[in-house]
């Protein structure tokens, strides 16, 4: 039985500041806009035959994707194997262990290495099958087919035009589908890329080693946060609101009130919180 499908997107936009709006990915089932995708190309998969009852899911992922995944196998009752650095925080490791995943450490901050040992391990198995997130071209179309035009409807509705879009990177598919679709639409939405500051970093989610599918060159700015401003405006923003946010998800708050700072803007700000920060309570702690 497929409970998934009907709670992944249609997230709120809620109001951060006058001019800043940000969707509460928080709302998916797994807790972070990875089901998104996850959930769309899963399912195109399924419909082309990919994967049956003996199909062994597999991915390279920071977490949430993985976290993702996970959740999927373990609704389609599918055995998972996740490849990740080993750096990542506990707390996403646990989440994916609680779904029935296996998890194959990679050295830490190397996606390029989590990314080649499942593509050892896809050669391997020829019952395994992998979203392959950071190469795939349906995790662009999936946000430039959902989770764009579901913002632009949400814009619309609180009467504003929509000034920019402010996010953070990790596969790169949000951005550039967001990207695709604001050039479809024939919009002058501004594109700015949250980058962290410093390498290697502690904004787990964004900045994966390489910019995979999105293209720096098709961005109108780059702004830069550092791990350490992007976990104490993701705390501050916990207090002063209870909702518990991630890392990345302060990050792109951060650069969304830069932004507007610096920049004439007179319609609304839009950025993403990304997923919930119980996966980061061992770094909260500190």
């Amino acid at each position: 039985m497929d409970i998934i499908k009907p709670l992944v997107g249609n997230t709120p936009l809620i109001k951060v500041s006058r001019k800043i709006y940000a969707k509460l990915e928080t709302y998916n089932p797994s807790g972070s806009v990875k089901d998104r995708m996850i959930a769309y190309v899963v399912r195109r998969a399924q419909l082309y035959g990919y994967i049956n009852d003996k199909t062994i899911l597999c991915d390279a992922t920071s977490g949430n994707t993985g976290i993702a995944l996970a959740m999927m196998a373990a609704n389609l009752g599918l055995p998972c194997v996740i490849f990740m650095p080993a750096n990542m925080s506990e707390e996403r490791r646990q989440m994916m262990k609680v779904y029935g995943a296996k998890i194959i450490d990679a050295p830490d901050d190397d996606f390029v290495g989590a990314i080649a040992m499942r593509d050892q391990y896809l050669k391997a198995n020829p019952n395994a099958w992998s979203p392959r997130q950071f190469s795939n071209p349906h995790n662009v179309e999936c946000h430039e087919r959902t989770t764009a035009p579901e913002i632009h409807k949400q814009v619309i509705d609180i009467e504003r035009d929509w000034s920019a879009f402010i996010h953070g990177a990790g596969t790169g598919g949000t951005m550039e589908g967001v990207r695709k679709y604001l050039e479809r639409q024939n919009m002058k939405t501004k594109l700015c890329l949250v980058r962290p500051a410093e390498m290697p970093h502690g904004i787990q989610g964004i900045g994966d080693g390489k910019d995979f599918l999105v293209s720096p060159e098709n961005m109108d700015r780059i702004i830069e946060v550092s791990t350490e401003d992007a976990i104490l405006r993701a705390k501050r923003f916990i207090k002063e609101t209870g909702l518990l946010i991630g890392i990345s998800s302060g990050a792109n708050i951060l650069a969304s009130e830069r932004y507007v700072e610096n920049n004439l803007v007179t319609g609304a700000v839009i950025t993403m919180l990304c997923d919930r920060g119980e996966r980061y309570m061992s770094i909260y702690g500190k």
